[in-house]
């Protein structure tokens, strides 16, 4: 196997399709990102068949792209990377499938990514990027973890999420307040309309020791304040009371968010934060421990937006990183729905 400096990034584990390319000296040379939020709008959420169908239909018009806006061909590929997990087993083996037949007709390297590395790793993409070690707050999905990175493979997990994690818990609370889908972004909008001063939220599991985070009880607060409202108004929620609920629902994810990464900080004595994932777009969010990282002397970092959520950009660089290093995959095919991140190998 000759040196990998090319890498075709493949992600798929949800519903959005990511195709990408990283070179190791150039950079990200050409993404693109395919969303089926329109698709799955109908129902309230994804539906896990009809995303891997729509992954099917939308990799290889994807890929012809991004080979089409980088100049290169198949031949310029030196690996492929592909999402192995965590994420929808049928959205997952699409991606995998796919990313093989490549490698192997292609005659090159194939590695499986895990999906959280992608996210840890995106922020490198950017011309300011952190230097290890340092504490990473991952808010994607499913996932709210806080991280100590040492390097490439090398975390330590200090706390995560004992049930729903904080997206999970924006999806939630934007469904009792009748936004639609998908409710997160919409939640953050109308949460800027509002005053977060009106309903006392509560910030769960500040008041205990460790770094583990749980939001189900906040989840709870917020449907029985919709349902006091509604109460007061013969069933209706009125447009000022979701907008408050919103505001203040948000501003007690953020607070809990930020009094755990400040006790990150500061039991791993580290003075960088990455966050990452898609609730690492939230505006309040990055005000907020921009402002808290400034205070403690510190410095906060981020992906752009587009990198944020899911893309092909960070599975391309997180498997460049490590096909570099040598790793491969077998050629069976397998991938993971549930991977914790710790067992990844380190590139030290």
């Amino acid at each position: 196997m000759g040196a990998v400096e090319r890498v075709l990034g493949i992600e798929t584990s949800c519903d959005e399709t990511g195709v990408a390319i990283y070179d190791g000296r150039r950079g990200l040379l050409a993404h693109r990102l395919f969303s089926q939020v329109a698709l799955h709008e109908e129902f309230g959420g994804v539906v896990p068949e009809l995303a891997s169908r729509d992954h099917i239909r939308k990799l290889a018009p994807l890929i012809t792209e991004v080979l089409a806006e980088s100049g290169l061909g198949p031949a310029d590929i030196d690996g492929v990377a592909y999402t192995q997990g965590p994420g929808l087993v049928g959205a997952l083996m699409v991606g995998a499938c796919f990313g093989r037949a490549l490698a192997y007709g292609w005659g090159v390297p194939a590695l499986g990514v895990h999906h959280m590395e992608g996210h840890l790793l995106a922020p490198m993409l950017e011309p300011d990027r952190p230097t290890f070690p340092f504490i990473a707050l991952l808010v994607s999905g499913g996932h709210t973890q806080l991280v100590r990175v040492n390097a490439v493979g090398d975390y330590q997990m200090l706390g995560e999420s004992l049930d729903d994690a904080a997206g999970e818990a924006f999806d939630k609370a934007a469904k009792m307040l009748e936004l639609g889908y998908p409710g997160g972004p919409k939640l953050a909008a109308l949460a800027a309309t509002g005053s977060a001063e009106r309903f006392d939220f509560p910030r769960p599991m500040v008041n205990r020791p460790g770094l583990d985070f749980s939001f189900s009880g906040l989840k709870t607060y917020t449907l029985n304040t919709v349902a006091d409202c509604k109460a007061r108004h013969d069933g209706e929620l009125h447009d000022d009371d979701r907008a408050d609920i919103a505001a203040a629902f948000q501003d007690a994810v953020v607070s809990t968010l930020l009094i755990k990464c400040r006790r990150a900080l500061k039991q791993e004595g580290l003075k960088q934060l990455v966050i990452a994932g898609g609730v690492s777009a939230n505006r309040q969010l990055r005000a907020a421990l921009e402002e808290e990282m400034t205070k403690l002397r510190g410095r906060v970092f981020y992906p752009r937006p587009e990198f944020c959520t899911d893309n092909g950009a960070m599975i391309a660089y997180a498997g460049y990183c490590r096909l570099q290093a040598g790793l491969s995959e077998a050629l069976p095919v397998s991938v993971r729905p549930r991977w914790p991140m710790t067992e990844l190998s380190s590139l030290g």
